[in-house]
């Protein structure tokens, strides 16, 4: 009993003094000037007290309030590894996207987290290297590139979809909106034409009108026309662009760490740390969004009418797929599946709302982020 309770003592002492080297030490690279982002007082090897007081689900409410206080970029200890969270969109545009190789790491996981992670040996979880980008090149061209995932249609049939959804998917997201969008026309034309014929039809008053229906009736002030299909397209594409912007799926990227000791707006990032980019910030941030909460889908178009850049390449104003080196490989794909799905949801559906029940779009974490109180809706096939 008494060797085990040394061993243990012993194992504290050490940690206890590693800590300390870690809070007093940086690398020769860096200047002795540069410290680590402000955060609240941390004892060494517990951290701060705050993990103790609250949840795992209110970690972010708890980075806010510290991000109101020290600023943008702040540090949070978790035992004795340093956490730095970056909430501003241009410190994360300069760390992965102008310094994307020494900011495309991955942190060294915890042991629970080594058979989840095939001990870093996937993708998402690889540190930056030889094995990441043999991984990233086998993904994009063995299993993303449009030619294989044709050749994987047949193994799809079980699902919705098709080997002819796979080929429209190879192609550009005109080519799955405007069939949605002209075959939209058609029925509300021939509903329309049925409600004349019908003159003691008072119903069209109850009817709820659909995006794409209020997208067919806007006309262009300045030259006096209908919206065009491109620019029909475009503007459901926004709708999806939107919803990542609005609500993304998850509020923080996967953790990244840095090559070497580097110096971020002024602050050391060391190589041991942790860090962290609060992807729901970025994309609410006021100084970007007019009204940022508000549905304004005709921002996320470009001056010429393309689609909104959502990679951050050139600026980052959002970054739902992470940016730079680590941005997820299949986020073409998934964009493209999602205005597909969301189309035909449009298409095939009346979506009507249920009598006394609002739209709550306040949100909870599982394993992303979804509606705190799921959604209630009447659905009825369009004739």
């Amino acid at each position: 009993m008494e060797t085990w309770f040394i061993i243990v003592i012993s194992l504290y002492i050490s940690a206890l003094l590693k800590s300390l080297l870690n809070l007093t030490t940086t690398n020769n690279k860096v200047s002795e000037n540069n410290k680590l982002p402000p955060g609240p007082y941390t004892i060494p090897i517990i951290g701060n007290f705050l993990w103790l007081r609250k949840p795992f689900s209110e970690l972010e409410l708890i980075i806010r309030k510290l991000q109101a206080k020290y600023g943008p970029i702040i540090t949070i200890y978790i035992g004795f590894r340093p956490a730095i969270f970056v909430a501003d969109r241009s410190l994360a545009h300069k760390a992965l996207v102008q310094n994307g190789a020494v900011f495309a790491d991955r942190p060294t996981p915890p042991p629970t987290d080594a058979v989840i992670s095939s001990n870093q040996h996937n993708i998402s979880s690889a540190y930056y290297g030889p094995t990441w980008r043999l991984f990233r090149r086998n993904l994009s061209s063995e299993i993303l590139h449009p030619s294989r995932v044709k050749s994987y249609s047949h193994a799809r049939k079980w699902v919705w979809i098709s080997s002819s959804t796979a080929l429209i998917l190879s192609l550009n997201p005109d080519a799955v909106l405007r069939p949605l969008v002209e075959a939209r026309r058609k029925v509300r034309l021939e509903r329309r034409s049925k409600v004349n014929e019908d003159k003691n039809n008072d119903g069209d008053d109850e009817f709820a009108v659909s995006y794409v229906d209020t997208l067919l009736d806007l006309e262009l002030p300045e030259e006096k026309r209908k919206l065009s299909e491109k620019e029909i397209a475009s503007l459901c594409s926004s709708f999806s662009t939107r919803g990542l912007r609005r609500h993304p799926p998850g509020h923080f990227v996967l953790p990244h760490a840095v090559t070497e000791d580097v110096v971020l707006d002024g602050y050391l990032v060391p190589k041991n740390a942790t860090l962290n980019f609060m992807v729901a910030e970025m994309g609410w941030d006021s100084r970007v969004w007019e009204d940022p909460m508000e549905f304004k889908p005709e921002r996320f178009l470009s001056g010429d009418g393309g689609v909104f850049d959502i990679t951050g390449s050139r600026e980052i104003k959002m970054m739902p797929f992470g940016a730079g080196r680590r941005i997820c490989p299949a986020s073409g794909l998934a964009i493209l599946h999602l205005e597909y799905f969301v189309a035909n949801l449009v298409w095939n559906f009346e979506w009507k709302a249920v009598d006394g029940d609002e739209v709550d779009l306040s949100e909870k974490l599982e394993f992303t982020m979804v509606m705190k109180n799921p959604l209630k809706a009447h659905l009825s096939p369009r004739l």
